[in-house]
C-alpha cells in the first residue's frame, strides 16, 4: 500500500542509524498536529501571522516526509504573509484530513 509520506529524506539525514527515524516520527507526531491546530485557531479568528507563522514553520518539515500537501500549505502561508482576503477554508481542510492521515499511517507503521 502506497504511503502519504516517504521516508527517503529522513533515512538519508539518518545515515543509516535506523534508530534516528523513530525520533522523527515521534517529533512529528508531536509537532504538526500542534501546528495544525494553531493554523486553525488562527483561521478561525482570521489572526493572519498566526496562520503565517505555523505554516512557515510546516514548510522544511512537509518536504523532508515528500507530503502532498505542500502547495496547499503555501497557500496558507501566502494567505497569512499577504492579509489576503480569500477563504482558503477548503484549501485548510484538505491540509488537515491529509494529515491525520499521515498520523494515522505513522502510528500504525512504527506501532505508536
Amino acid at each position: 500500500m502506497a504511503r502519504n509520506y516517504n521516508l527517503d529524506q529522513i533515512k538519508e539525514i539518518a545515515g543509516g542509524d535506523e534508530s534516528f527515524v523513530p525520533i522523527i516520527i515521534a517529533a512529528f507526531l508531536e509537532e504538526v498536529p500542534e501546528a495544525i491546530q494553531q493554523m486553525e485557531e488562527g483561521l478561525k479568528a482570521n489572526n493572519y501571522e498566526q496562520v503565517y507563522q505555523n505554516a512557515h514553520k510546516l514548510k522544511p518539515t512537509f518536504k523532508q516526509f515528500g507530503l502532498a500537501m505542500y502547495d496547499e500549505l503555501i497557500v496558507l502561508q501566502d494567505w497569512g504573509k499577504f492579509k489576503q482576503n480569500t477563504n482558503v477554508t477548503e484549501t485548510f481542510k484538505k491540509l488537515q484530513n491529509s494529515i491525520a492521515n499521515v498520523i494515522i499511517e505513522m502510528k500504525s507503521d512504527f506501532d505508536l
